[in-house]
């Protein structure tokens, strides 16, 4: 018998990002203080009314198959934070939930990209936005930032990018890795470039709701009704709700995209969780207020580091807007690598623009 790979995972990597956090929890658990900068995981606990609905669906039995696409209460419950929170509405029929934001996007990309088609990737980049459109048979083409230290791109740089087989152009803000996040402004600029070369607008929103001094993140679909009609909302639980092991997302947007990718869904992964579905719901119902300790906590710990940083020679740190910082017990130590001999070492990386 002949064993073979098929081409497509010659194509693509493991997720480094999964590869650090192993790493360093392998590391802690050897005994070694580890700082660990991999996963934008807060070191927070899911709140306990989402516990408590999530186990009351157990003790309930409701652990079955449900709907491919989610639990209807969990449906409308997205339509009515889309619409309180981001002024978008949308039908039930225009929501999917998956194993996660991760998954949404996998499942998007599966259903709207052929084999050549490209998809315009803003740098610095996510590490699984390339791959999964590689997984997809398409081509990732990174764009590059403005050279001003605020790491976003600029209308013009993504104009100069694209080509006849153009397809999308992912726009994530808050940024995962940068923390930069765009303004409305900032965002239409963007959106009348895609729309004058019909993309496909791929808006991840995961971090939306950890942002910092006082920035209101806005949706490129609230900005008009036409730019709503070509833009796919991609949000989830993790990282608002401290929920990552949850593995809970959501997309929003056109039918006939939302209807194939349950498909692909069904044949894949079929329905999430059913009691991580209960709590979600009760997720979503959670006053904002709820998680505004955390967002303060990652403030906290965003200025000590950007401090910390700024105060090398040679070295400038570019203040994020939004992202999650997990530090928790280690600033004390962080504080004094910084400050010591080890910022040395520190000050020799050309990471950032200096």
């Amino acid at each position: 018998m002949s064993l073979r790979l098929s081409k497509r995972v010659g194509r693509i990597s493991p997720s480094v990002t999964l590869e650090i956090t192993a790493k360093v929890r392998a590391m802690q658990a050897a005994g070694h203080d580890v700082i660990g900068f991999g996963a934008g995981e807060p070191d927070f606990n899911t709140p306990e009314p989402i516990k408590e609905a999530a186990v009351r669906a157990l003790a309930e039995g409701f652990t079955k198959y449900t709907p491919v696409g989610g639990i209807p209460e969990l449906k409308a419950a997205i339509v009515e934070k889309l619409a309180r929170q981001n002024n978008l509405t949308y039908s039930p029929e225009e929501i999917l939930v998956s194993c996660g934001a991760k998954h949404c996007l996998y499942n998007l990309f599966q259903a709207c990209l052929e084999a050549g088609d490209e998809v315009l990737i803003p740098a610095p980049y996510w590490v699984s936005y390339p791959e999964m459109v590689a997984l997809s048979d398409a081509i990732p083409i990174v764009v590059p930032p403005v050279d001003d230290g605020r790491f976003k791109i600029s209308p013009e740089a993504l104009r100069e990018r694209i080509t006849p087989r153009s397809r999308a152009v992912i726009i994530n803000s808050p940024s995962n890795p940068t923390g930069a996040a765009y303004t409305k402004e900032e965002l239409r600029a963007l959106a009348e470039v895609a729309e004058e070369a019909d993309l496909l607008i791929v808006s991840d929103e995961i971090y939306e709701r950890i942002v910092y001094d006082g920035f209101r993140p806005v949706s490129p679909a609230a900005l008009s009704a036409e730019i709503k009609a070509r833009t796919m909302v991609v949000n989830g639980l993790s990282k608002t709700f401290s929920m990552t092991g949850w593995r809970l997302g959501y997309i929003a947007g056109d039918k006939s995209i939302v209807t194939a990718m349950t498909t692909i869904q069904s044949q894949s992964t079929s329905n999430p969780t059913s009691f991580a579905q209960r709590g979600a719901v009760e997720a979503l119902r959670v006053p904002l207020e709820e998680v505004a300790a955390m967002v303060s906590e990652f403030a906290r710990r965003r200025d000590v580091i950007v401090k910390g940083l700024d105060a090398i020679d040679g070295f400038r740190c570019s203040t994020p807007q939004g992202g999650v910082l997990r530090l928790s017990r280690c600033l004390g130590p962080l504080r004094a690598a910084i400050q010591g001999d080890r910022a040395q070492g520190l000050g020799r990386c050309r990471g950032l623009p200096a």
